[in-house]
């Protein structure tokens, strides 16, 4: 998301502070108001400004930027950026010299460290994406300042008066399903939000009976789930299990078709559903509609849509992946990065009349694995919780898993430079098999393939393999 600020930039630099944030507050809402234009003013004023940061105080983006002119306003005069190549030089990428990938790697591999400070400043989270490879990725106050006022813009565009008084009657209580052993997005925020009395956080490794049962006592006015997640628990609800009524459904992580959405808003009493499109690398992007469509906070946040050279594709037209650009982070400049996401900008004006490229998603599709549970009832898991479990595997470079049969996952593993493949198949193995008990899949097999992870003539590495995707849970 990009909302650009009428405070000075200076200003903005000391987000940290309350005043701060409150002028955060009022720009998000002033920008709104002021439409595209407004944004885009906004957001080219930040960008110079980031660039001119980004050269001065990463040694990464001053030897990659040394051949461009003083001031760059042209967002295409940049070269492209990508995961590889920013984690292969974390150490000069980042601007602050006493962070080192070291330091981080230790850090992120401490679940008792989950939502504390890092170096003394700073949140780290991490995420293998669309490609199967682990990021580290800090945030600074700033950008938290900014996320709270995207959150805040977004939250009063979709709730009415109804809707608030509604969850004000369920008591206000919201309930977040995030992973609870790893530094990923929504186990970080969830930490930063711990102690909130109407907060709960809810480990999405729990059985799904277990989870159902907390939702059930909890009784949650606004629920919190990844999309994939969140279809389950709408069969779960349409078989009589769940027994809740949120006024508001936020689906994160995952794409789902708008079919899905009606689908988890009848089953969960008339609940409104609206979703969200971020990443570890922004994440306050984007925010859906009731058209369907995602909006782009293009005051603080920048997408092109490209093809497979990096060529800008029209409106209208599927890209072959997006480029990203995060105004906001200035520990760890995001600057055209390739995020890996085919995306569709809609063509003309949405009708809900908000601000900012619409956009829809195709490159993340909500894969589920479906297996037959030990009586031959089939169990559907969402994939996310596994990509958690071995997303913190020391030593693991890159995964791919495919179901190669009924009950049968095909481990695909990429170890780091000097790790023991055995000793890494062996961590995996214990790792997985002990969240396949939890979700009472046991009996699954586990096949260690001799082949590295493959890559997909779009030249990405797909993490799950399905032996189906047209399973319905």
């Amino acid at each position: 998301m990009r909302w650009m600020s009428t405070v000075p930039a200076s200003d903005c630099g000391r987000a940290g502070t309350k005043s701060s944030e409150a002028r955060l507050q009022v720009d998000a809402w002033v920008a709104k108001r002021g439409g595209e234009r407004a944004m885009a003013v906004r957001a080219r004023a930040r960008l110079v400004e980031l660039v001119a940061y980004a050269r001065t105080r990463s040694p990464y983006y001053r030897h990659l930027y040394r051949g461009l002119p003083s001031k760059v306003t042209e967002l295409a005069a940049l070269p492209v950026t990508d995961k590889s190549q920013l984690m292969a030089a974390f150490d000069d990428w980042v601007t602050d010299p006493a962070i080192t990938l070291e330091r981080a790697r230790a850090f992120a591999e401490d679940p008792a460290l989950i939502g504390r400070p890092f170096g003394g400043h700073y949140s780290l989270s991490t995420t293998s994406g669309t490609t199967g490879k682990r990021g580290i990725f800090l945030h600074d106050a700033r950008q938290w300042a900014v996320t709270s006022a995207m959150a805040t813009r977004m939250l009063t565009g979709w709730l009415t008066v109804r809707d608030t008084a509604r969850i004000a009657a369920c008591g206000g209580r919201t309930a977040l399903v995030v992973p609870d052993d790893a530094h990923v997005g929504g186990a970080v925020m969830a930490a930063r939000l711990r102690g909130r009395s109407r907060v709960a956080a809810l480990s999405v490794h729990r059985p799904l009976e277990e989870l159902v049962e907390a939702l059930n006592d909890l009784r949650p006015a606004v629920l919190a789930p990844s999309a994939s997640l969140g279809v389950l628990l709408a069969g779960q609800a349409e078989a009589g299990r769940l027994r809740i009524a949120p006024a508001l459904v936020c689906l994160g992580a995952e794409g789902l078709p708008m079919a899905e959405h009606a689908r988890i808003g009848r089953a969960l009493a008339g609940a409104k559903v609206r979703a969200t499109y971020n990443a570890n690398e922004c994440p306050f992007l984007s925010y859906s509609c009731p058209a369907g469509w995602l909006h782009v906070n293009a005051d603080w946040a920048i997408v092109e849509p490209v093809d497979e050279r990096y060529r800008p594709v029209p409106p209208g037209e599927a890209s072959h992946t997006v480029l990203l650009t995060n105004l906001a982070n200035r520990i760890q400049p995001i600057l055209r990065y390739d995020l890996g996401d085919a995306v569709t900008v809609r063509p003309d004006p949405c009708p809900c009349g908000t601000p900012g490229p619409a956009l829809r998603v195709q490159g993340r599709a909500a894969d589920r694995l479906t297996i037959p549970g030990a009586d031959g009832t089939p169990v559907t898991m969402a994939t996310r919780p596994v990509a958690i479990v071995l997303d913190t595997v020391p030593g693991l470079d890159l995964f791919q898993i495919v179901q190669t049969g009924p009950a049968t996952l095909r481990l695909r593993l990429a170890p780091a430079p000097g790790i023991d493949p055995d000793d890494l198949w062996d961590t995996v193995r214990a790792r997985l098999s002990g969240l396949l008990v939890r979700r009472h899949l046991g009996h699954v097999r586990l096949e260690r393939a001799s082949e590295r992870p493959q890559i997909s003539t779009g030249g990405k590495i797909r993490p799950f393999i399905p032996a189906t995707t047209s399973a319905k849970p």
